[in-house]
């Protein structure tokens, strides 16, 4: 089981264009995460360099703190332009409720689509889907040092390190949603906590919507949503409605692999 998030802490999200998502959580509110999440994504889809380039177009941050006057609980929750969009899926990472994330720019003297489109020749894994959502974990003695950019350990969230090019261990899942409903960040969150309840393995979930990519929706054969589709292993698995029930999802999750 998943430890609870701590009442006071910095929050840091990095996306790809492709919609994949590695971030952090930080009691201590040290610096340098982005550096950090950039060295993570190198690392795990095999990149040649970390895309420090992604820095801050695709990112978020959020921070949890106690106001000086009346010790309040203040949170600050910020988001870029590119990626407002993922509000729903930071929300159910962070324990957010339906926290509304204000939307801010880059500075002016940055142009975003030159820069991406220099970047996308070489870097053709970012802007491929690869059904990743990764806690990025590091240890206590880089909260007491200069953190060096480079990954040290990876939550359940991920497949323990290993890339995408290797044999596959544990759940790949997908979560088929629609943008209009209303109880769709309800939904995120009570999925986000069932799985870490009931999952022992690595596993990795990736959050859809129907109406932005009905094509998907259409090749996992999903009629209705919300639906949990089992990807991997396989063969694939579908349930849809009632999430919040543990039996179904359980069922789910331990169907024979064969047949």
């Amino acid at each position: 089981m998943k430890a609870p998030l701590p009442e006071l802490y910095k929050g840091i999200a990095l996306f790809t264009p492709g919609g994949d998502l590695v971030y952090c959580i930080d009691p201590d509110k040290q610096s340098q995460w982005h550096l950090h999440l950039c060295a993570a994504l190198q690392e795990w889809l095999d990149l040649a360099e970390p895309p420090l380039f992604l820095v801050p177009w695709y990112t978020a941050s959020i921070d949890r703190w106690r106001s000086p006057t009346d010790q309040s609980l203040v949170t600050t929750a910020e988001v870029y332009p590119l990626v407002a969009r993922h509000q729903a899926v930071l929300n159910a990472v962070f324990g957010t409720g339906d926290l509304l994330w204000q939307t801010v720019r880059p500075p002016d003297n940055l142009d975003e689509s030159l820069m991406l489109l220099t970047y996308q020749s070489r870097f053709p894994e970012l802007w491929r889907s690869h059904d990743l959502v990764i806690r990025y974990e590091s240890p206590a003695i880089q909260r007491v040092t200069p953190p060096e950019a480079q990954p040290s350990s990876w939550s359940r969230l991920s497949w323990q390190s290993r890339p995408p090019h290797a044999s596959k261990q544990g759940y790949v899942l997908r979560l088929y949603v629609s943008s209009n409903s209303d109880v769709t960040e309800v939904i995120l969150t009570n999925l986000h906590r069932l799985l870490e309840d009931l999952i022992q393995q690595p596993y990795t979930l990736k959050i859809i919507d129907v109406s932005k990519y009905p094509d998907l929706a259409e090749q996992d054969q999903v009629a209705a949503t919300p639906t949990l589709v089992r990807v991997w292993p396989e063969p694939i698995r579908r349930l849809t409605g009632r999430l919040e029930d543990a039996n179904r999802v359980m069922q789910l999750l331990i169907a024979p692999d064969g047949g």
